[in-house]
């Protein structure tokens, strides 16, 4: 039904604007001393017929190659490129148009065509030009504005998603068994080991504090969400103590690379909740990265199982799918999946530039 619309309106301004444009030069005809109806109405037939005919050839074109979503730096040359090629095929056909019409109704004309053509050449291919660079500048700068407007969607949807991100980090990390049980870690610590006990106090405040930042930035330094996911493993060790076997590998030349920001975050609570936590004997999470062919490659993988529902309803996976969709334009990869030996490989392909 929208679609119907949209090539509706689309028709009708096609139609009222080339038949004005018709009726002007009609008009100034008329004004003159040898206006001819007849000769009138076959003028404002063919170039209405000849107006809308080469700009919808062109709409056709452009469409087809993409050049409604190309940006005003790339689109600008090619839209001279078309003016130019529409106003010199105008200009043959308008030539054309006029000869016939004048030797069919008039029932004769003393000049060949060739020298008729260049009499009016000049005049037509100017009329043409300015026409045809109206059309294409209004065509263009209307998908412009709706691919704006678009992307302002995106954006706004973006930051959103993150706001939801940051209360579904925050949720998960306050949620009461988690919490309960660092809590009750900290409780023993401070008798049997004190120093310890500071050390979860202190590494509990700082997963707080992050999840409570209201400055938070569409991406960020791959080593900023580096620090809050060891800061986040560490706690979690002092819950686990032996069962949880903790790998960073990051190399010191990918720290400044930009990412979203809670992404590995969330694949590691995901692997803590539906891996570790279900295994009577833990088991571990290794989280690496590294760049190839373009991308940076970051991959959580953990012991444990993975069921259909866990793929939909992991903590923040859906979110994160999204966001990676919004941010890099289709251009990221998600996939998690279960390995032979009873691990679960999380793995974010995203464009490093």
């Amino acid at each position: 039904m929208k679609i119907t619309k949209t090539i509706a309106t689309y028709w009708k301004i096609q139609i009222s604007g080339w038949i004005i444009a018709s009726f002007y030069w009609g008009f100034q005809a008329f004004l003159s001393s040898n206006f001819i109806w007849k000769v009138g109405i076959a003028d404002l037939i063919l170039d209405v017929s000849i107006g809308i005919g080469l700009t919808h050839l062109y709409r056709n074109f452009a469409l087809k190659r993409g050049w409604d979503k190309l940006n005003l730096k790339t689109l600008i040359p090619k839209m001279i490129i078309g003016v130019l090629i529409l106003s010199l095929v105008y200009t043959v056909l308008i030539a054309g148009k006029l000869y016939l019409v004048r030797f069919f109704i008039l029932k004769g004309n003393s000049l060949p065509f060739i020298a008729f053509f260049k009499s009016v050449q000049l005049q037509i291919f100017i009329t043409g030009t300015r026409l045809m660079s109206i059309w294409i500048l209004a065509y263009h700068l209307y998908h412009y504005s709706r691919l704006e407007l678009q992307t302002v969607k995106e954006n706004a949807r973006l930051s959103l998603l993150v706001k939801e991100t940051q209360l579904n980090n925050l949720s998960a990390q306050l949620n009461p068994h988690f919490f309960f049980n660092s809590l009750n870690n900290i409780k023993y610590l401070v008798l049997e080991n004190p120093n310890a006990a500071r050390r979860a106090i202190d590494l509990l405040s700082e997963l707080l504090r992050n999840s409570l930042n209201s400055n938070i930035e569409k991406v960020i330094p791959l080593s900023d969400e580096i620090n809050l996911v060891k800061d986040y493993l560490e706690l979690e060790k002092i819950r686990f103590e032996e069962r949880l076997q903790i790998k960073i590998e990051i190399s010191e030349k990918e720290l400044s690379l930009l990412i979203l920001p809670f992404s590995i975050q969330s694949l590691v609570e995901n692997a803590i909740k539906h891996g570790i936590e279900k295994r009577k004997n833990g088991g571990f999470i290794s989280v690496k990265t590294e760049t190839e062919n373009n991308f940076i490659k970051i991959t959580v993988q953990n012991s444990g199982k993975l069921s259909e529902e866990i793929k939909d309803s992991g903590i923040g996976l859906k979110n994160l799918k999204e966001r990676l969709l919004l941010q890099y334009n289709g251009n990221a990869f998600f996939e998690i999946k279960e390995l032979d030996d009873e691990t679960v490989l999380a793995t974010i392909l995203i464009p490093s530039k």
